[in-house]
């Protein structure tokens, strides 16, 4: 077992080449970049270290040029073997790169050599490679530059927040006029919106919307520092949210074909049967969102051909995937548990692709899925006391929702959550009528990052990280725990631990579609049904994006407790209550 958990690790931890098909670029054709470039300066010193002087120069807006006006410049010196270094603070995790504006320091004006260590926390840019799982993998954030006298320099690319730079050269003297990010990201309006009387849930929502926005990049990444990479498994909760927040855009299909076309069958996408199967629901929720039948027609073959082989490893009603079987990362180690999600991940991903043939016309391929459904239905593996396997099982049937959420879901409350999969018990709990106890629990776990310091949410997240834990936007005192340095698992080792995971994000649906209430239960997204749920909230108010426009709806409680509500919808849009 500890052999084949290593080879999981490695396997999916490093990327590898796809056989597919790959779309060639027509000659002469221009590719146009839907991502935009936003300058962003510091918003403070972190730290300093040797002979710096007007360090807080760099936090005023500049004009990113250099001129032959020298003033107001920052002035770091070396003397020997030491260096002079500065940590700068941008204020909120970003995709980007550093730009540098130099000014004329004293001869020889030849280039002089910097180091540029990014990070998503302070104690990762302080960090060297290699210390405490430090990487430059997928992205180069610990490396030397050479700077122009009175010029301009970029950098790559990469997830982070802070940024250190060390000048390197003995016995010499640069001058700076301006340090900036360019962060790249779509200039994309945010349709929906949640706001209640709870403002630490509206906080959590407004993260998690943001952890994904900053991942719609050329494609939809799964992490922006590290993992900047289409992992179909990991899109489910991206994609709900993107659906939630930003309404109709173009990263999805392209992400989605982009899966297709670099995974022929048998394959499995990434490698994983359940990412497969992933992939099958998500179609169905985009079509569901925003029905473009000539996208789901164009899907038709290589779902068909999916939907036979996922049956094809079905066994008198027992599932035996091959591939990794993996359904997250705190569950990979328990097979027992991985048995029963797979079991209910098949159910689950036949029922939705079923009806997408039915849709489509092949009423073949939906008796067979309806067939083999059926056959499953009879087993029902145990679930071991996993969170994971008892919300999937809940979710679709296998169990009773209210046990689920007694015996297993309810048990320590936020511990034994998952980043990834809390997405999905937060939606057992709201089966089960636990729709307080799961806004409890967003405000502890999530909520419990925002505590840290985070801007984005993370990897991976355990509650008792919180423990003498220090934040991540600060030097670490002595005494406390570096949160960054010191957990992490698997491949997410430490400082390799990405803090910016668009499968975080799962609060964010959550408190659209159950406190909000708004879920589209009719293709191309033309029905809603709203039913709200306030829990201890006094009121909740927000906006769903959808083809025809933006629904807003507000919930207000009386004296008595009622719940009353106000709705618009655009035109052509039905709202069942």
């Amino acid at each position: 077992m500890k052999k084949s958990i290593g080879f999981l690790v490695l396997w999916i931890c490093g990327w590898y080449l796809f056989p597919g098909v790959m779309v060639a670029q027509q000659a002469g054709e221009k590719l146009k970049s839907p991502l935009v470039t936003e300058y962003v300066y510091p918003t403070r010193i972190v730290w300093q270290q040797g002979r710096v002087t007007g360090a807080e120069r760099l936090l005023k807006k500049g004009i990113g040029q250099a001129s032959l006006n020298n003033a107001d410049v920052i002035v770091l010196k070396t003397s020997g073997k030491d260096t002079a270094s500065i940590l700068l603070d941008f204020g909120r995790e970003m995709n980007g790169a550093l730009e540098m504006i130099t000014g004329m320091w004293p001869a020889p004006n030849h280039p002089r050599k910097v180091r540029i260590r990014f990070g998503e926390s302070v104690s990762e840019a302080m960090a060297a490679l290699g210390e405490h799982g430090s990487t430059n993998d997928h992205a180069i954030r610990d490396f030397e530059l050479m700077i122009p006298w009175l010029g301009k320099v970029k950098s790559g690319e990469s997830g982070f927040r802070f940024a250190r730079i060390d000048l390197l050269d003995a016995n010499a003297e640069i001058h700076l006029k301006e340090v900036r990010m360019a962060s790249t990201y779509r200039d994309i309006p945010y349709l929906g919106s949640f706001k209640s009387s709870n403002e630490r849930l509206n906080k959590i929502w407004e993260v998690g919307a943001y952890t994904v926005h900053l991942n719609m990049q050329d494609y939809l990444w799964d992490g922006i520092k590290r993992d900047r990479l289409v992992w179909v498994g990991d899109l489910h909760p991206e994609v709900s949210t993107v659906n939630s927040v930003f309404g109709y855009n173009e990263v999805v299909p392209r992400s989605l074909d982009l899966a297709r076309n670099t995974t022929p069958l048998p394959g499995w996408m990434s490698g994983i049967s359940t990412y497969s199967m992933w992939w099958i629901i998500i179609q169905h929720d985009w079509y569901m969102h925003h029905g473009d039948r000539s996208y789901l027609k164009e899907q038709q073959p290589y779902l068909q051909g999916l939907l036979k082989q996922i049956m094809g490893k079905v066994v008198n009603g027992s599932e035996q995937m091959d591939g990794n079987r993996f359904l997250d990362w705190p569950s990979s180690k328990d097979s027992v548990a991985i048995h029963a999600g797979l079991q209910a991940m098949t159910i689950w991903s036949l029922e939705r692709g079923g009806a997408l043939c039915a849709i489509l016309g092949d009423v073949e391929t939906a008796k067979r899925c309806r067939e083999t459904v059926a056959e499953m239905r009879k087993i029902v593996p145990p679930h071991n006391n996993s969170k994971q396997a008892a919300a999937l099982l809940s979710l679709v049937g296998m169990m009773d929702a209210g046990q689920a959420y007694s015996t297993v879901l309810s048990v320590g409350g936020a511990k034994n959550f998952s980043t990834f999969y809390g997405y999905y018990m937060l939606e057992a709990m709201a089966s089960a009528g636990k729709y307080k106890e799961a806004m409890d629990i967003i405000s502890e776990y999530w909520g419990g990052m925002l505590d840290l310091g985070a801007t984005t949410f993370w990897e991976d997240f355990d509650i008792g990280w919180l423990k003498n834990a220090a934040r991540i936007d600060a030097l670490v005192p002595a005494g406390k725990v570096d949160v960054h340095a010191a957990y992490g698992d698997y491949c997410y080792v430490g400082h390799r631990h990405s803090f910016c995971h668009g499968w975080a994000s799962g609060p964010t649906v959550w408190l659209s579609e159950h406190v909000l209430g708004l879920k589209a239960i009719e293709p191309g997204g033309k029905v809603f049904r709203l039913q709200p749920h306030l829990g201890d909230l006094s009121f909740a108010e927000g906006t769903f994006p959808t083809a025809s426009g933006v629904i807003w709806v507000k919930h207000t409680k009386d004296k008595t407790g009622k719940v009353i509500t106000t709705v618009r919808a655009p035109k052509g849009i039905r709202i069942l209550r």
